[in-house]
Formats: C-alpha cells, sequence, structure tokens
C-alpha cells in the first residue's frame, strides 16, 4: 500500500464515512440538547451547541468532497488543502472535545447535587448529547490523524 493510499484520508470512501459518522452524531447531539430543553441555562450546554453548530456544516462539506472524490476517482492530494483540512480538524477536534467534556461534567454536576437541580428526563437527554459529541470527537481526531499521517508524503 502507497503512502498515498492512506484509508481515511481526504478523497476516500472510509474518509466519506467518518465524515458521515461525524456529521450524524454532531447533528444528533445538537438536537438532543436544544430541541425541547431550556440548554441555554448553562454556558456549558450553549457551547456544546455552538461546537456543534461548527461541526455539522465542517463536516456535512468535507463528506461531499470525500464522496464526489470517491465518484470520480480523483482523491485532493493538495499540500495546502490539505494542510488546511488538517489544522480545521484539529481544531474542531479540541473544541468537541471541551464541549462534551464540560457537558459532562455539568451534567454529573446537576445529578449529583443535593436537591435535584435536573429532572432525569432533561438529565438523560443531555447525557446523550455528550455521548454523542464524543463520538464525534473521536471521529473527528481519527479523520484528523489520518490526514496528518497522508501529509508529509505530498
Amino acid at each position: 500500500m502507497a503512502m498515498n493510499d492512506v484509508p481515511g484520508s481526504v478523497g476516500t470512501s472510509a474518509s466519506f464515512s467518518l465524515r458521515l459518522g461525524q456529521t450524524i452524531f454532531s447533528s444528533a447531539s445538537l438536537l438532543f440538547m436544544s430541541l425541547g430543553v431550556e440548554f441555554y441555562s448553562y454556558t456549558a450546554f450553549c457551547y456544546l451547541v455552538t461546537i456543534m453548530g461548527l461541526v455539522i456544516p465542517w463536516s456535512f462539506t468535507l463528506a461531499i468532497v470525500d464522496g464526489y472524490s470517491v465518484l470520480v476517482k480523483c482523491p485532493i492530494r493538495q499540500p495546502g488543502i490539505l494542510f488546511i483540512i488538517v489544522i480545521g480538524d484539529w481544531i474542531l477536534s479540541i473544541l468537541t472535545l471541551a464541549a462534551a467534556c464540560s457537558t459532562a461534567s455539568v451534567v454529573d454536576l446537576l445529578l449529583h447535587t443535593n436537591g435535584s437541580y435536573c429532572p432525569q428526563k432533561l438529565c438523560s437527554r443531555y447525557q446523550i448529547s455528550a455521548a454523542m459529541a464524543f463520538l464525534t470527537w473521536f471521529l473527528s481526531s481519527a479523520s484528523s490523524l489520518f490526514n496528518l499521517w497522508l501529509l508529509p508524503s505530498l
């Protein structure tokens, strides 16, 4: 396998799958956090909504690029574009991890304080949202690492 054939790098079907997963999990995280829930009461929850609002268009756009690259069998191999994608993935990956961790810790705090500040139904939705954010982070960091691995060979 040549270095240019790294599974998960931009323009491959594995990258398309990773991007599609990121889009699905970040959308699920955003939906569980914001539909019918008063997430704006806590800064950590607002932060998660903001970051997921950034991850969704980024991942969806790159999924479209990957899908097109797979269909025309012409992967993206320009170092400048790949560098921008790696940097964007790293930044969003770190922000997603921070948002997931802060949301999970606030939910844990709300569940374990004396006197429930969070009804069980709402807290379980917050927990699911944090779990979806962690899954988004995992896929985003994997995408970034695969593309970072490809970058020196160009």
